[in-house]
């Protein structure tokens, strides 16, 4: 686990994964017109920051 706290794409996909659950757990609590954004943006940065964790980074040991 620790070694995947050294890749920046797992640290980036984590942001944006966190960042996406808290605009969407916002806009549901919302009752807001901007709500209906947060769950637009909420979406794009979640499929952004899964896609991120999900890349395998290229590793040279030497």
């Amino acid at each position: 686990m620790y070694k995947r706290l050294n890749e920046l794409n797992f640290v980036i996909g984590l942001f944006f994964t966190i960042v996406s659950l808290i605009l969407l757990g916002g806009s549901f609590f919302s009752k807001e017109l901007s709500g209906r954004l947060n769950i637009y943006t909420g979406i794009v940065f979640l499929i952004f920051g899964l896609m991120m964790i999900l890349i395998k980074g290229e590793r040279s040991d030497g």
